[in-house]
């Protein structure tokens, strides 16, 4: 049941963009996580850093992101779903695995070269993948790991209902040539972060200033 009052809430998402594609590979969540797991490990310099060194910072923090996405077609199937009827919910799980995956295409040609005598090959990149948690929250990143866990198949045992465990590291500017579009992405990112946490500070310090003065 819907209420017409209630906020519209917008969905978290995985995007995969491969140059070599028109059409960008595009992973909505159907329903958003509970939780989220960030981990930031600061960049600084080594044990052994000179003292005029210690409080310095090389780059952005390595930042992990954990998170459980869950996968379900039973709404689909109850409104007689053509796809979610004959595939379950297979195309969202290709979806999400093709983006750890090499084109097939890169890799044919890959194999070709080697077989016409080509010494070294350049391995196929992988998509830019960018992980959407909001508007102010876009954040290019890459696949570090991967569970999916299959919990319901229909009679052709196609997956209706999954659990996917994903690990996701942040690339920042430290990862990305100036010429990469992810370099932006990723400083667009942090523009926001150091307005809104501007923001949060000016507030405290109006309600600190308020209380003061009530005090006195």
């Amino acid at each position: 049941m819907s209420f017409p009052n209630s906020p519209r809430v917008l969905k978290g998402a995985l995007v995969g963009i491969d140059p070599a594609t028109p059409i960008p590979t595009v992973i909505i969540f159907q329903y958003n996580p509970d939780t989220l797991t960030r981990t930031l490990k600061p960049r600084a310099p080594g044990g052994d850093a000179a003292r005029s060194e210690v409080q310095r910072l090389t780059g952005p923090p390595e930042e992990t992101i954990k998170v459980d996405v869950e996968i379900d077609a039973t709404d689909q199937l109850e409104k007689n779903d053509a796809i979610a009827g004959s595939l379950g919910i297979y195309p969202q799980l290709s979806a999400l695995e093709i983006l750890v995956y090499p084109k097939s295409a890169l890799v044919i040609a890959n194999t070709a070269l080697l077989a016409a005598g080509t010494i070294e090959i350049i391995p196929p990149a992988a998509p830019l993948t960018l992980f959407i948690w909001g508007a102010k929250r876009i954040l290019p990143v890459r696949i570090t790991d991967f569970s999916i866990t299959e919990e319901a198949h229909d009679q052709a045992l196609n997956p209706i209902r999954a659990k996917v465990g994903l690990g996701l590291r942040v690339l920042s500017t430290n990862d990305f040539s100036v010429t990469d579009p992810g370099y932006y992405v990723f400083l667009a990112h942090q523009v926001v972060k150091e307005t809104v946490s501007v923001v949060g500070t000016v507030s405290d310090l109006t309600a600190v200033a308020g209380s003061n003065v009530r005090l006195l």
